[in-house]
This record gives C-alpha cells, sequence and structure tokens, in this order.
C-alpha cells in the first residue's frame, strides 16, 4: 500500500499539469481563430480594381541562378504577358553554370513577345546576400528606361498572361505602393501535400494578410516571387540596398517600404504558380531550415520560446487526447480533443484552396512538428558556421562574405 501512494500521486500531478497545458492550448487556439486577422481565411484575392486610363509602364526584374531546368516552364509566361502598355524584362543571369542566360535568350527568340536583356552582375561584394545583389543589377538596368513599376519575380514564377495587367490595375485603384502574391506552390509528391499548405497556413498566420493591407498597421510582409514595387516607392526606401544584407529579403522589403511610409497588400494568387518541384522531403527542409533561423533574428531565447510555443499550440492537443483516454482523464482528453478540432477546422480552407484531400487537416500536428525539427536544424546549421543558403551560396551572418558551396 506505501509504494501505491507516491506513484498514484506523481500521475494524479502529471494529468492535473497536462489538463492545465491542455486548456492553454485550446485558450491559445481561440485566440488565434478569432484575434489573428482571421490568418485561417483564403478569401483575400486581388482588390478591387479598374483600368487605368494610361498604363504606366513596367521592368520586371527576374534574379536567375542556374535556372535552366524551370525557366522554361516560367519565362514564357512573362515574356507573352498581355499588357496594354511598355514592359520589358530583364532577367539577371547570377554566376550560372547551366547555361541559364543563353536558354533565356533562346525562350525569347521562340517566343517573342516583350523585350528582353540578359545581363550579369559579378560576384556580389561582402554585405550582400547574391540574390539581393542581382535585385539591385536587375533594378539598375530597369530604371535606364524609367518605368513607374518594378515587378520582381523569381525565376520558378509562372504568371497567367493577364498577372501583370492585374497587378498594376489593382496597385493603381487602390494606391499601393506594394502589391505583392504568394504564389500557389506545386502540389502532387506526398510530402509537397503534407508541407506545402501549411507553409503558407503558419506563413499567414505570423503575417495575417488582412492586416497588412490596412495604412498604418504595423504587420508587414510580402512574397518574394511576385511582388509589384512603385519605383519611387523603392527609391525612397532604398530598395534594394537597404536590405542587401536580408536572407528573407521579401519580408525585410515590405518592412523597408512600410518604414518609409508606403501602402502594402498581400494575398494568395490565383493564376500565379510556382514550377519549382519540391519531391522529395530533403528537398522541402533545405526550403524551410535555410530561412528559418534567420527569421528568428538568430536569437537562441526566441528560438527557445518558439519551439515551446510550437510544442503547446500544436503538439500538445493529440498528446492531451491520447493521454487523457489512457489514464482516464476525461477533462484533460476533451481539453485536447477540442483544440485539435479548432486547429483541424482552421486548416481546412488552406487545403480546399490548394484543392487538397480534408483528411489531411487532422495531421497538422504531424506536420508542425517537422517545421519544429526543421527550425532547430536550422539553428544548429548556423552555429555550425554554415548559415543559409542560395543557390549554392552560404550566409554565416549578416555582413559576412558568400562562399560557393
Amino acid at each position: 500500500m506505501g509504494p501505491w501512494r507516491p506513484v498514484r500521486w506523481g500521475r494524479l500531478r502529471g494529468v492535473s499539469a497536462l489538463l492545465w497545458i491542455a486548456a492553454g492550448s485550446l485558450a491559445a487556439w481561440l485566440w488565434l481563430l478569432l484575434c489573428q486577422g482571421f490568418f485561417w481565411r483564403t478569401d483575400v484575392r486581388l482588390p478591387p480594381r479598374t483600368e487605368p486610363d494610361v498604363w504606366p509602364s513596367v521592368g520586371v526584374v527576374v534574379p536567375a541562378r542556374d535556372e535552366a531546368a524551370v525557366l522554361p516552364a516560367s519565362l514564357p509566361s512573362l515574356l507573352t504577358q498581355d499588357y496594354p502598355g511598355r514592359a520589358e524584362v530583364f532577367l539577371v543571369d547570377d554566376g550560372s553554370t547551366d547555361g541559364t542566360g543563353e536558354l533565356a535568350r533562346e525562350l525569347s527568340r521562340r517566343y517573342g513577345g516583350l523585350p528582353l536583356t540578359v545581363d550579369s552582375p559579378g560576384e556580389p561584394p561582402a554585405g550582400w546576400t547574391g540574390k539581393l545583389w542581382a535585385v539591385r543589377h536587375g533594378i539598375g538596368l530597369a530604371r535606364a528606361r524609367a518605368p513607374e513599376y518594378l515587378l520582381l519575380t523569381d525565376a520558378d514564377i509562372a504568371h497567367a498572361p493577364d498577372s501583370l495587367r492585374e497587378l498594376v490595375a489593382a496597385a493603381r485603384t487602390g494606391g499601393y505602393d506594394l502589391v505583392s502574391q504568394m504564389a500557389r506552390l506545386r502540389v502532387e509528391s506526398l510530402w509537397e501535400r503534407l508541407v506545402v499548405p501549411a507553409f503558407v497556413y503558419f506563413f499567414a498566420q505570423l503575417y495575417p494578410f488582412r492586416r497588412i493591407g490596412r495604412k498604418g498597421a504595423r504587420t508587414a510582409a510580402a512574397a518574394g516571387g511576385c511582388v509589384l514595387l512603385r519605383t519611387e516607392a523603392a527609391e525612397r526606401a532604398r530598395i534594394p540596398d537597404a536590405i542587401r544584407h536580408a536572407v528573407i529579403d521579401d519580408v525585410a522589403l515590405a518592412r523597408a517600404v512600410r518604414g518609409s511610409g508606403g501602402h502594402l497588400w498581400l494575398g494568395l494568387a490565383e493564376r500565379v504558380d510556382s514550377v519549382r518541384p519540391y519531391p522529395r522531403l530533403h528537398d522541402l527542409w533545405r526550403m524551410v531550415s535555410r530561412s528559418a533561423y534567420a527569421q528568428l533574428r538568430h536569437n537562441p531565447l526566441v528560438l527557445a520560446g518558439t519551439v515551446a510555443g510550437l510544442a503547446v499550440v500544436y503538439l500538445v492537443p493529440p498528446v492531451a487526447l491520447v493521454v487523457g483516454l489512457a489514464l482516464g482523464s476525461t477533462a484533460t482528453a476533451a481539453l485536447g480533443a477540442l483544440a485539435w478540432l479548432v486547429m483541424t477546422g482552421s486548416y481546412l480552407p488552406m487545403l480546399r484552396y490548394y484543392e487538397q484531400p480534408l483528411w489531411l487537416a487532422p495531421l497538422l500536428p504531424f506536420t508542425a512538428s517537422l517545421y519544429l525539427l526543421m527550425t532547430v536544424d536550422s539553428a544548429v546549421q548556423h552555429y555550425r558556421g554554415r548559415g543559409a543558403a542560395w543557390k549554392g551560396r552560404t550566409y554565416t551572418r549578416p555582413d559576412a562574405v558568400p562562399d560557393e558551396g
């Protein structure tokens, strides 16, 4: 009888602690559902717009490093844009070794359409990330034509024929200095189905789209694959020089534009798609881990808080349900089930947007555990001196000279 009481008491204390943690998780989910800008909704699309009487000129800047595999599916969509005004494409071949530049010229000869300029900026100097150095060179080429707007788009992004037209009309109608669309990422392999919709879901949770579009709001973000930026706003915010060291360049760009008084808009795309495949978990892991710790500003305390927060919000609900049922604690199991149910329901709109089966929604805790591990791995790589990477270049600290990998 003596040994039974301490074991029983310890078990009760453990269940009680889990009960309170599960209650905290449910409270967190109710707050996220109602007070975090309705991040889970997917109806933030291009705002109402009317066509301008005079279409402004646009310079399209495409940084490209070893992109020969995706250019045939993306570049023609830019060259054949149905845009009534003057537009020109500037592809910056950033030290490619796979014939990216020559392939771009060949595609231009084959498809015609908008004029294409292909140029190379040389190696980035100290303090610049390679992609932003390429963007700087492209913006310099575009500014020689004095465009009113710049479209910054990645080499893997395919645009519908009227994409540029719709972006410009939205910017002019709403008076936006920056209009960005979160391109629809490829979702074909099993791992893409599990990880990609959650990636956009987590991004929207961090940067609720509805808040970004409000004038004077503090939240600022953009999606780097598709950013229409007013040239005057770029000059006022000193883009890209002011963010030359940024690894997460799209968010840094949006913050710089907002900090200089700019009006932003960010939403989900309807006909702007990424054609880059991520068939294996390893590919998706590299995509996330290369910048996850930079998102946390390389701060160990923020990392610890993030890991704890992910665990409480995403992992506790299923654990509380299973443990509560196993130990006969109905309250613990009920709180875990309710939190898991709210989490699952909030994920359904994103799965519908990506046209994925809804049975993936209850698996969000598993996907969140992958993101937790990716974030920790990002920190480990940072402290091992490997840093973030973009197309073979690594950056071990914000002012580091890039090393060729």
